[in-house]
C-alpha cells in the first residue's frame, strides 16, 4: 500500500499566549513534517467563543515567524483543505453530531445547568466525590435515551436547548499504539459521556479535532500528555465515523515540568523566568507577561532548548541548528517522562548562540535594545565591532546594554569605592603625565596604548596591575568589560582622554 504524505498539524485555541510547551509541540510537528517532506498546518480551533481573546491569533503566528517555523497551510498562509478555522466549518460539525445519534453512538441532552449540579450532589459518595455524566447516571437524567422519542421531537422541534453527547460503551477496553507511550488501553465503562456538540451548535474539541483530522488528511497528531486521557473518546468517534484505519497516529509528548509540578504561567511569575515565546498582554486585565524573545533570547537558542526539553539524539552534542534538528529528530528518542525547564540552562544556551552566530544576526535588534536606553546608533561597522569584543561576555542580548553602552557615551557614575582605598598620589600623577602621552601617540592602536602605559609603569616604579584597574573604572564606569586597552583603542583618543581627565577630579577630591 502506498505510504500517504505526511500532514502533521498544530491547533491552538486563540485564548492567549503561546506557552512553552505550545511551542515544543509545534517545534516537533515542524521537525516530523520537514524531515519527510510533508506538510506542516496551523489550524486555529477556536470553537469556544467565550474564551476566544481578540489578538490572540495573530499573536500564534508572530511568535511562529519569531521562531523560523512558517507553516505551509493556516488560515493566513491558506491551503486546499480549509478553512483552517474550526469557527468557519460549524455547518460540519452538526451532520456529523447528528449522524452519531442516528447511529446510536450519541444522544440529545436536554438537562439545564441546575439539573446537572443536581445530579452532582445526589449522585455524590465517599468513593465517588465527583460524579460524572456517564453510564452510571445517564439514565437518571433528561435525555433522548430516558425521554419518548415524541419528546424529544418536540423538544427539538421547539428548540430547546441542548447538547449532544456521546454514549460510551460499558464494558469495552479501547486500546492504541503511541508512538512515544506504545501500547495504551482504556476501560470505556471508566470514561464520561463527553459533550460533543454544545447548545451553541459549537463542537468540543473531542468532535471538533477528529472532523477537522479526517478532513485535512493529517497522517500524525502530536499533542500534549494531558490529551492522553480524551484518546477513548476520540478513537471511538474515528471508529463511528470514519473507519478506524484512517485515524492518524498519534504521539503524546512528555510535560514540561516546573520547579513545582507542570510550568505554568504561575511559576514564570514566581520564580522571575518566562514561560511565554514572546511577551504577551491580556486585553482584558491589560497584565503584561514577559517573553522569551524579550527577555533577550535568539530564536536559534529558543528552538534549541525546547528541542532538548525532552528529546536527545543520543550523543553528547548540546547545540543544534534548526537545520541540523531536522536532519537528526526522531520521536523514538523522545522520552517519555516530563523533562523540567531549567532557566539557567536556558540563559546558557543563549550564550552559546550568541558566541557562536556573527553579530550581524543580531545587530539590528540589539540597536533597538540600546535605543530604548537612549543610546542611538548611527554607525553600523562601529556597531558591530564592539559586538564582536563583548558578545562572550552576554548571556542574554539585554545584556549587551551594560556590557557595551560604555563605547558610545561615557559612564554617569564611577566605581569610587573600587578605586579610593588603593588611590594615592603617585597613581593620580601617573595618569596625568599618561594623559600627555596619550596625546601624543600617532597610531591609536590596542599595541600602542598598551606599550605607553607599561613603560611609563616602568619608569614610575609601579606594577601596571594596580594601574589597569583604576583606568578600567574611568573608561567603563565599573569592574567589567574586554581588555582596558581594547576599550581604549576603539573609543578614541579624545574621549580616552577626556573620561580620563574626569575620572581624576572624581578620585583626586
Amino acid at each position: 500500500m502506498e505510504e500517504k504524505k505526511v500532514r502533521v498539524r498544530f491547533a491552538p485555541s486563540p485564548t492567549g499566549g503561546l506557552h512553552l510547551g505550545g511551542v515544543r509541540t509545534v517545534l516537533y510537528n515542524y521537525l516530523f513534517a520537514r524531515q519527510h517532506q510533508g506538510t506542516f498546518i496551523v489550524r486555529i480551533e477556536d470553537t469556544d467563543q467565550t474564551r476566544f481573546v481578540d489578538g490572540a491569533e495573530q499573536y500564534i503566528f508572530d511568535c511562529l515567524e519569531w521562531c523560523g517555523m512558517v507553516p505551509d497551510e493556516s488560515p493566513v498562509h491558506g491551503g486546499a483543505f480549509g478553512p483552517y478555522r474550526q469557527s468557519e466549518r460549524k455547518a460540519d460539525y452538526r451532520q456529523y453530531a447528528e449522524k452519531l445519534v442516528k447511529d446510536g453512538h450519541a444522544y440529545y441532552a436536554f438537562d439545564t445547568p441546575e439539573e446537572l449540579e443536581k445530579m452532582r450532589n445526589d449522585f455524590k459518595t465517599a468513593e465517588n466525590p465527583s460524579p460524572q455524566y456517564d453510564g452510571h447516571t445517564r439514565m437518571q437524567m433528561k435525555n433522548s435515551l430516558t425521554l419518548e422519542p415524541t419528546e424529544v421531537e418536540s423538544l427539538l422541534a421547539a428548540g430547546t436547548r441542548h447538547v449532544i453527547r456521546i454514549k460510551m460503551p460499558s464494558d469495552e477496553t479501547i486500546s492504541f499504539t503511541d508512538m512515544i507511550h506504545e501500547e495504551v488501553s482504556f476501560e470505556s465503562g471508566l470514561v464520561d459521556d463527553k459533550v460533543l456538540l454544545k447548545a451553541d451548535g459549537m463542537p468540543t474539541y473531542h468532535l471538533a479535532v477528529v472532523v477537522d483530522d479526517h478532513a485535512m488528511q493529517i497522517t500524525h497528531a502530536f499533542r500534549g500528555e494531558e490529551w492522553l486521557s480524551s484518546a477513548p473518546v476520540h478513537i471511538l468517534l474515528w471508529k463511528y465515523l470514519f473507519g478506524i484505519e484512517h485515524m492518524p497516529k498519534w504521539a503524546h509528548l512528555p510535560l514540561i515540568m516546573g520547579p513545582g509540578g507542570k510550568l505554568s504561567k504561575r511559576d514564570g511569575a514566581k520564580y522571575g523566568f518566562p514561560v511565554f515565546a514572546m511577551n504577551w498582554t491580556d486585553p482584558k486585565t491589560n497584565e503584561l507577561t514577559e517573553g522569551f524573545k524579550e527577555r533577550g533570547f535568539l530564536p536559534e537558542a529558543f528552538i534549541n532548548l525546547l528541542a532538548v526539553l525532552g528529546w536527545n539524539d543520543g550523543s553528547e552534542q548540546e547545540l543544534f541548528s534548526l537545520e541540523e534538528l531536522v536532519e537528526k529528530f526522531s520521536l523514538e528518542r523522545v522520552h517519555k517522562a516530563g523533562a523540567k525547564f531549567d532557566f539557567e540552562k536556558a540563559k546558557w544556551f543563549n550564550h552559546e548562540w550568541i558566541k557562536k552566530l556573527p553579530v550581524s544576526r543580531y545587530s539590528n535588534t540589539v540597536k533597538s535594545i540600546l535605543a530604548a536606553d537612549g543610546i542611538n546608533i548611527t554607525d553600523e561597522v562601529y556597531l558591530n565591532k564592539v559586538l564582536e569584543l563583548v558578545k562572550d561576555r552576554c548571556s542574554l542580548l539585554t545584556d549587551f546594554t551594560q556590557q557595551s553602552a560604555y563605547f558610545f557615551r561615557a559612564p554617569e557614575t564611577l566605581d569610587e569605592a573600587a578605586v579610593k582605598p588603593k588611590w594615592n598620589e603617585d597613581k593620580a600623577d601617573f595618569f596625568s603625565v599618561f594623559i600627555d602621552r596619550l596625546a601624543a601617540i600617532r597610531e591609536w592602536e590596542f599595541s600602542e596604548i598598551e606599550n605607553q602605559f607599561k613603560l611609563l609603569a616602568a619608569e614610575k616604579n609601579i606594577k601596571p596591575g594596580e594601574l589597569q584597574l583604576p583606568m578600567r573604572i574611568m573608561l567603563v564606569g565599573g569592574k567589567f568589560g574586554p581588555a582596558v586597552f581594547e576599550i581604549a583603542a576603539i573609543i578614541g583618543k579624545e574621549e580616552t582622554i577626556a573620561r580620563i581627565r574626569k575620572a581624576l577630579i572624581i578620585f583626586n577630591a
